[in-house]
């Protein structure tokens, strides 16, 4: 029975991806390291913590003692890396946190992987290392790296160390780089989950600038898919993009919501734009689908509209991740704009 390495597997898309693995691989075994920071959340992964095969640490990716440990006592031949800081604003605000995690804790995991001779090490990183894009065109693998936020950055300088690791020292590695995901279980500072839970009471929704920043959406399982696709499949020190064909201006997913909701657009309000705000981002992932026969398999449409349902029908766990600590930052992004 192999056993791997997920790390942040208490957050939205490590959480999917556990369960997601546990119901797929009945002859996989999970150590899940997770922080239990602000996004991580043992809510989120109830149905998973009695499982035999899935066994729960909590503990930081930048504690070495702790990672050389797991990695030996359970004799770990993969990691699965999702545990970041991920929220743009907040690297805003506060980068510090952001290298110290996203970085400093990446160079341990690798380390760790190395000396206990690991045999894969796959990194879930962001098309936001690539920086914006004009009205046309698309971020390819080989597009130069050129983040514009301090969360972007360190995630670009954690995939360089990854590949530097395979480059200097022969460590099997990939990287996989997502468009914006959505689905169940996602903590409410990103756009999707927000908007739905203040459409639901009937709260404003804030829309930075003019709304048409573009996205790609991507939904979270079949993003899970992908992953699993390019840890068993990928080819070693290769970069895999993951992307959904789903281009959506921002304002037209909100408005999208509403309807689901049967909400006005009135509660829609402008807020004033965050600084660097990336105008639009689209993936190219003809090469993951080229060479290792996956695609998206959730259109935006069926998609959006089983996402609201679900927070419609988990009322409890959406009170329960919204803290008072939540409410504080909430206040302190959007109460001024």
């Amino acid at each position: 029975m192999q056993t791997l390495l997920v790390t942040g597997g208490a957050g939205f898309i490590g959480g999917n991806f556990v369960r997601f693995l546990l119901q797929t691989e009945p002859r996989l075994r999970i150590v899940n390291l997770d922080a239990l920071t602000y996004a991580g959340n043992l809510a989120s992964i109830q149905d998973c913590l009695e499982n035999p095969r899935h066994l729960f640490v909590r503990g930081s990716i930048g504690n070495a003692e702790l990672v050389e440990h797991l990695l030996r006592t359970h004799e770990v031949q993969g990691i699965i890396h999702f545990a970041a800081e991920s929220h743009v604003d907040r690297s805003i605000t506060g980068p510090g946190v952001f290298v110290e995690t996203n970085v400093a804790g990446t160079l341990t995991l690798l380390q760790a992987a190395r000396t206990g001779k690991v045999r894969r090490f796959l990194q879930v990183s962001t098309d936001e290392v690539y920086g914006s894009l004009g009205p046309t065109g698309a971020f390819r693998e080989d597009t130069p790296l050129s983040p514009n936020s301090p969360y972007s950055a360190s995630k670009a300088s954690a995939d360089l160390l990854v590949q530097a690791f395979h480059h200097t020292y022969a460590l099997d590695t990939v990287i996989t780089r997502c468009s914006n995901n959505y689905g169940p279980y996602q903590f409410p500072e990103k756009m999707i989950p927000l908007m739905i839970r203040n459409a639901m009471q009937d709260k404003p929704l804030p829309v930075y600038g003019d709304g048409l920043n573009v996205r790609d959406w991507l939904h979270v399982l079949d993003h899970c898919r992908a992953i699993w696709t390019a840890f068993r499949q990928g080819r070693a020190g290769e970069t895999y993009n993951v992307g959904g064909n789903s281009e959506k201006a921002n304002l037209e997913v909100v408005k999208a919501i509403l309807r689901l909701l049967g909400k006005p657009e009135s509660l829609i309000t402008f807020v004033k734009d965050r600084p660097g705000h990336d105008r639009r981002y689209a993936i190219d992932a003809s090469k993951i689908q080229r060479e290792l026969g996956w695609a998206p398999a959730v259109a935006f449409g069926p998609g959006i509209e089983e996402t609201v349902a679900w927070y419609r029908a988990n009322p409890q766990w959406l009170a329960d991740v919204t803290s008072g600590g939540y409410q504080h930052y909430y206040e302190q992004m959007y109460g001024q704009r």
